[in-house]
């Protein structure tokens, strides 16, 4: 059983294609077939369901996927190992954010991670703080940037706090209060809301804020993109209660102080189990050291 076969039936399975399969592993259709059929012939099972309308796991091919995916992680993670003894960093590096990370500049933070470390390979997550929690937990990414209220802690993982604010008002130019220095969650609990979708992160912050002043509010708009919530406050539907350094960087809408506003604190969390020598090197342009 060759780690290439892994590769190819992992891109099978992700894709429901064989077509689309040889395309992102960059062979031919048929050798990527052939090499699939070789393995199944070795395993004394079908993997795949074939028809001409949809390709599928056998129950066969599903026990299979997992235990595919830990050997790929293991054999990539032991030569980014062995690259990192002679000083080369290599490997992948997954980072998860909250739409509105703002207590680092994490564009600068990347720049200056691959011109270090040009061969290690950066995905990006975008999440809520929750899931990204979870995420890291499992394994499933390296590091995550979060943002949550300051009565809850990231749980399972690492943590280290990077910044803490209280949230400001955003309103359209043309909204009544837009004229306001300041109002207080008493006057806001009046107005219409955009947010965030309900028992994220993002959004308790705000609903805690106003459940302890004894106020209800209507969230008349959910949103899951920070940066479309803003653009649906700039033409007036509503209402948003943001981090001011993420603000800072929005056009089309006003800010005014709340007297009594909740505030959020960003961590970045990375997992208990050994780094990865990416996720360490990351880690250590944040000023992280191993724990």
């Amino acid at each position: 059983m060759e780690l290439q076969q892994m590769r190819y039936v992992i891109a099978v399975a992700e894709t429901n294609n064989f077509t689309r399969a040889a395309q992102r592993c960059l062979v031919v259709q048929s050798a990527l077939s052939h090499q699939i059929a070789r393995l199944e012939k070795e395993l004394g099972a079908r993997l795949f369901e074939r028809t001409s309308r949809r390709v599928r796991l056998t129950a066969a091919g599903a026990a299979f996927l997992p235990a595919a995916r830990q050997c790929l992680e293991a054999a990539e993670r032991a030569a980014a190992e062995v690259a990192a003894a002679v000083g080369e960093v290599r490997g992948r590096l997954t980072v998860g954010l909250i739409p509105t990370v703002a207590a680092v500049d994490l564009p600068s933070v990347l720049k200056d991670f691959h011109r270090r470390h040009p061969k290690a390979r950066v995905g990006l997550s975008v999440g809520a703080s929750e899931d990204l929690v979870e995420q890291v937990r499992k394994g499933e990414i390296e590091v995550a940037f979060l943002g949550i209220p300051v009565t809850a802690r990231p749980r399972g993982v690492h943590a280290r706090e990077l910044a803490r604010e209280r949230l400001i008002a955003v309103v359209s130019p043309a909204h009544p209060l837009a004229g306001e220095s300041s109002v207080d969650l008493r006057r806001l609990a009046s107005e219409v809301f955009v947010d965030l979708p309900a028992k994220t992160a993002g959004r308790a912050q705000s609903d805690l804020a106003f459940a302890a002043a004894g106020l209800t509010r209507e969230v008349a708009f959910e949103v899951t993109n920070a940066d479309y919530l803003a653009r649906l406050v700039g033409a007036g539907l509503g209402v948003a209660l943001l981090p001011p350094t993420y603000v800072a960087g929005l056009a089309g809408v006003t800010t005014i102080e709340v007297t009594d506003a909740p505030a959020r604190v960003e961590y970045v969390v990375w997992g208990r189990e050994s780094r990865t020598p990416a996720a360490a090197a990351f880690l250590d342009l944040l000023g992280i050291e191993e724990e």
